[in-house]
């Protein structure tokens, strides 16, 4: 079975500092592009981490853990380029295209989201089509990538939690679950099959949309209700949203919502 492409596919998978959306950075961006006329390029970034002490910026340090995890040390991106440094170049290989990736929706894309939030490149992932190959894996095969890979390629993972070999393993996963299952071969109804029925107006699923569109809270003392309708008559929680722990795309949602209502 082929997949259908009407534009351009970056598959893609990040390596990280850690698993917190607001506060963890990237270390490592690798991409696969797949064309509509079946060629392709891939590229790996390393990244230096950053973060803001004092008002200074500093490299962040990568814990020994999460190390141990994916083989990547503060020494081995310590003369690499920030995202910021590369954050134009990345938005070029995404602009006009759709994202996959392996349990992206929930980590990669947010994260993504976050660190593009802190440069002043112009991008709107919220307008590309999202496959998470990791939703239809555990909606057939509920496994992890490991296990998908060898389920579904016969083939062992080396180098796993490497961003290339996870990135390249996604995009063999998808081509082999796309003949093993009844499943989509569009990325946009691909998108609809991963994203499932619920909509969200952020990437870290603190705000949905009702079956208006209307942006709702889905956190806290008013989740259900309207985000408008309750900055109407509690000004002072706007105020408490953009000084918490909250990621810096989800704030700017708050923010578009109440700089409409004082129009």
């Amino acid at each position: 079975m082929k997949l259908v492409l009407s534009r351009p596919l970056v598959f893609f998978d990040l390596e990280t500092t850690g698993i917190n959306i607001a506060t963890d950075r990237i270390v490592e961006l690798s991409y696969y592009k797949l064309f509509p006329n079946g060629s392709s390029e891939s590229k790996t970034y390393r990244v230096k981490p950053t973060e803001m002490i004092l008002g200074v910026e500093q490299q962040k340090h990568i814990p020994q853990e999460v190390s141990a995890v994916h083989g990547i040390y503060d020494e081995d991106v310590a003369n690499c380029p920030t995202f910021k440094q590369i954050a134009s170049d990345v938005a070029k290989v995404l602009e006009g295209c759709d994202l996959a990736g392996y349990n992206s929706n929930h980590f990669d894309l947010p994260l993504l989201a976050e660190e593009f939030a802190r440069t002043e490149v112009a991008i709107d992932l919220k307008r590309m089509k999202m496959v998470d190959v990791f939703t239809i894996f555990t909606k057939n095969e509920p496994r992890n990538l490991t296990a998908a890979y060898k389920f579904y390629c016969g083939k062992d993972l080396s180098d796993a939690h490497s961003a290339c070999a996870d990135t390249m393993a996604t995009y063999e996963v998808l081509m082999a679950q796309m003949e093993r299952y009844d499943i989509p071969t569009t990325v946009n109804e691909l998108s609809e099959y991963t994203s499932g029925s619920q909509k969200y107006a952020d990437f870290a699923g603190r705000i949905v949309l009702d079956n208006e569109g209307v942006e709702c809270f889905n956190f806290g003392k008013y989740k259900g209700e309207r985000v408008i309708d309750i900055f109407r008559r509690d000004k002072g929680y706007y105020g408490w949203l953009t000084n918490g722990d909250f990621p810096e795309y989800t704030k700017r949602v708050f923010t578009r919502i109440f700089l409409d209502l004082q129009k």
